[in-house]
């Protein structure tokens, strides 16, 4: 069980049952997932589903991304999760229409509370917005939302939440420029 910041809480973070599904999960990643050919997104993404996650037709998850616990994953519409991305997915993940996660990317919905004695677990949901972009080998923090059309640089370390329709990058994420919203240019 996953508590709030500043609960102590001395067992275990998650219930059996949850450790269960996540090793049956690793199971099938190993053997049905992970082997799978670059252009089998349909057979990913059908096995994410029967593994909870919300997951819409048109997405894309490549073979070597690793999602944690699949039923805490949501992707809309031309979502993508790219080669090598961890989605280390405690707390919910969710992916926005056209949102494009690259290469070796880390979402990190979960941390410990170095504040408390105890280090207790926390988990925090990322909100990736639509028509975003993460570059290759960021970093996204947990409570971290990314807005509508926003590019996250590559290896850049998100930490705090980042405007719609920015350029961001750094360690830690900064805004560097406007990005031109596509439907604004007339012709």
């Amino acid at each position: 069980m996953i508590l709030s910041k500043g609960i102590p809480y001395d067992g275990p973070s998650f219930n059996r049952r949850n450790r269960l599904a996540r090793l049956i999960w690793q199971l099938v990643w190993l053997l049905l997932f992970r082997p799978t050919p670059p252009p089998a997104h349909v057979w990913r993404c059908w096995l994410l589903r029967r593994f909870g996650a919300k997951i819409h037709p048109s997405c894309h998850v490549y073979s070597s991304a690793k999602i944690w616990a699949p039923w805490n994953l949501v992707m809309a519409e031309n979502s993508c999760l790219g080669p090598d991305v961890n989605c280390y997915s405690m707390a919910l993940i969710q992916l926005g229409k056209r949102a494009i996660i690259s290469q070796g990317v880390y979402l990190c919905s979960g941390s410990h509370d170095y504040t408390q004695e105890s280090f207790q677990l926390f988990a925090e949901p990322i909100l990736i917005d639509s028509d975003v972009w993460i570059c290759a080998q960021s970093f996204v923090a947990p409570g971290v939302r990314i807005g509508e059309g926003a590019v996250i640089g590559a290896r850049s370390v998100v930490t705090r939440s980042q405007p719609p329709w920015f350029v961001c990058a750094g360690n830690p994420a900064k805004c560097l420029k406007p990005r031109d919203h596509p439907r604004s240019k007339s012709c």
